[in-house]
């Protein structure tokens, strides 16, 4: 008879705890963990700044209830802010489709200063020979102008690209020089000024603006714009029996969403024009403005572009044929090229695409500044590669988002206008913080896909 074996210790298992409740939060409202991360950075930049200069500086700080011109979080330094980010926002929204091919635009500076430089002989010394000073039609056929001409330049690189096999690099840092030699050359370095008055309002300032009502409807469209997103995307799901998200979810995502825009709106409509500025518009108009009028700023005209052309590059990226175009050549050229796709005609779109948006930087920059000059957006493609960077797109490719990439222009901006407020003017200390936080970007993409890998 043989003997039975010793019973068996059975240690108890625990149970698995699940996610975390951040964990199935985010899994629920399916919010990007990135985008929750560079808010966070964002917060963090804005809060730090603002204690920074009320604690060590002794100025007035809005977290300490003491705001003043020397604070970092008012309504007019934000509003600025808006402004200044709106040049280098659009073109990262193109800079997003190029990285993510794995290619890389080094001109689009130059871009920039070929293009306002070409605007600027256009409304200032030609046109005005045949149409007259202050034609109606003068600032729509520069900005037509303009846009072709940045259309053309980036198609001719993208061509060389494409169907001549140089590298994008190369290529466009010879644009980088080309350009910028040519915009010297037009006007021989001078300064082009002024632009024409109705093409200067595309830069914003007070008549740049469309006041405290034209925001409150901008700001009450993107608020049903979000409930009919909502809405019609739970439909989809419903309709394909894709996974719906709880109820909650969606009202979490609507409350947020219009709470930030409405917030936006509050903010923009809080900066009211500078006293002279009312005095003049007062007698300008025949008006009797009591001292103290408050005539809100409202959002700024570049501040608009940058939301549409946001609005168009996401519906393109995420909602049409090229944009899965776009992600498939990223992800694997090879592969996309065995399966039909023509990745050099897309490259060359891609590339155009970009000509057009740094073009419409151009626009900005220009009539912002009044003037073209030969300095317009010097090193402005390192900004540009930063915010995209930045804002999540991987350098490897097949991944990038645009509100990603306007995030990091964001937050690019205010590091540099942060430093500027708590008398970190210098730019030699701009360029260490800017590489620093370019490098600590990278790396922290490189740890991010790793951990989804």
């Amino acid at each position: 008879m043989t003997e039975a074996p010793p019973p068996i210790k059975v240690s108890a298992i625990s149970r698995d705890a699940g996610p975390s409740p951040f964990a199935r939060f985010i899994q629920d409202t399916e919010i990007d963990p990135r985008l929750v991360g560079m808010v966070g950075a964002l917060l963090i930049i804005w809060i730090g700044f603002d204690l920074y200069a009320a604690l060590v500086l002794g100025r007035g700080s809005v977290l300490l209830g003491s705001a003043d011109g020397t604070a970092f979080l008012t309504p007019r330094n934000l509003w600025n802010l808006s402004v200044q980010t709106a040049s280098i926002g659009i073109m990262a929204t193109g800079m997003v489709l190029v990285i993510v091919t794995r290619n890389i635009d080094l001109s689009v500076g130059s871009i920039i200063g070929v293009t306002g430089m070409a605007m600027g002989l256009l409304q200032v010394e030609i046109l005005p020979q045949y149409l007259g000073l202050g034609h109606w039609s003068i600032w729509m056929i520069t900005v037509v102008a303009g846009i072709a001409l940045g259309a053309v330049i980036g198609a001719f690189h993208g061509w060389l690209i494409a169907y001549r096999g140089i590298p994008s690099f190369i290529v466009t840092l010879g644009g980088l020089l080309v350009w910028r030699g040519m915009a010297f050359v037009a006007a021989s370095g001078r300064t082009i000024a002024p632009v024409d008055s109705t093409f200067a309002l595309l830069g914003g300032g007070p008549y740049g603006a469309i006041g405290s009502t034209g925001s409150w409807i901008v700001g009450l469209l993107g608020c049903a714009a979000v409930i009919l997103m909502l809405v019609s995307g739970r439909a989809s799901r419903r309709k394909h029996d894709f996974k719906l998200r709880p109820v909650w979810a969606e009202g979490f995502m609507a409350l947020i969403g219009c709470g930030a825009i409405l917030g936006a709106v509050l903010l923009v409509n809080a900066y009211p024009w500078p006293k002279g500025i009312v005095a003049a518009y007062g007698k300008a108009t025949g008006q009797t403005l009591p001292e103290g009028t408050f005539i809100s700023h409202g959002f700024a005209i570049p501040v608009l572009i940058l939301i549409g052309v946001g609005i168009l590059m996401t519906f393109l990226m995420t909602r049409t044929r090229f944009g899965r175009y776009v992600f498939a050549i990223g992800g694997n050229p090879e592969a996309a090229a065995l399966a039909g796709i023509n990745t050099r005609w897309v490259t060359l779109k891609i590339f155009a695409l970009m000509g057009v948006l740094a073009s419409f930087s151009a626009i900005v920059t220009s009539a912002r500044q009044t003037s073209a000059s030969n300095a317009m957006g010097e090193l402005d493609e390192l900004y540009v590669i930063a915010a995209a960077v930045i804002g999540g797109t991987s350098l490897a490719g097949g991944m990038g988002t645009i509100y990603g990439a306007i995030l990091g222009a964001l937050i690019i901006l205010s590091l540099q206008s942060g430093m500027v407020l708590i008398g970190f003017g210098d730019g030699s200390y701009q360029k260490i913080v800017m590489g620093t936080v370019l490098v600590l970007a990278v790396y922290l993409d490189i740890l991010y896909r790793k951990t989804i890998k």
